[in-house]
C-alpha cells in the first residue's frame, strides 16, 4: 500500500511515516516514480486501540497534542491500529472522565 494510505490508517502524519521510512523502521520499498510501497504493514487479525490523553488547563493545549502525537507515535511503533483518539481538557478533581469510559467501550462496540 501507499505510504501516505499506510499513514492514514495508523493515525500518524505523512511526514512522520516518511520521516520512518527513512529511517528504516518501516519494511517498504521506493518505486522508480517515487511512490513509497509498504509491505502488509497491519497484520489481518489486528485489534483496534483507542489512545487518550489529558491536560488539567486550556493553557496546556499544546500539551496534550504533543502528548497524542507520542502516543500516536508509540502505537505506530508497536504495530497497533488506532481506531479513535480522545483528548481532553478537565481538572484532576474529577474522578471518572465520562470520555475514559466512552474510549473503554469502544472496543466492544467494534467486535
Amino acid at each position: 500500500m501507499k505510504l501516505s494510505v499506510y499513514a492514514r490508517q495508523i493515525g500518524v502524519t505523512y511526514k512522520t511515516a516518511y520521516r520512518w521510512w527513512k529511517a528504516g523502521r518501516l519494511d517498504a520499498y521506493q518505486l522508480e516514480t517515487g511512490t513509497v510501497i509498504v509491505r502488509d504493514p497491519i497484520p489481518k487479525n489486528a485489534t483496534g486501540i483507542a489512545l487518550y490523553a489529558r491536560v488539567s488547563s486550556v493553557d496546556q493545549q499544546n500539551d496534550l497534542e504533543r502528548h497524542m502525537e507520542r502516543l500516536k507515535d508509540y502505537a505506530a511503533a508497536h504495530g497497533y491500529h488506532v481506531t479513535r483518539m480522545v483528548s481532553e481538557i478537565g481538572s484532576g478533581r474529577e474522578f471518572s472522565p465520562p470520555q475514559v469510559f466512552e474510549a473503554a467501550r469502544l472496543p466492544r462496540l467494534l467486535a
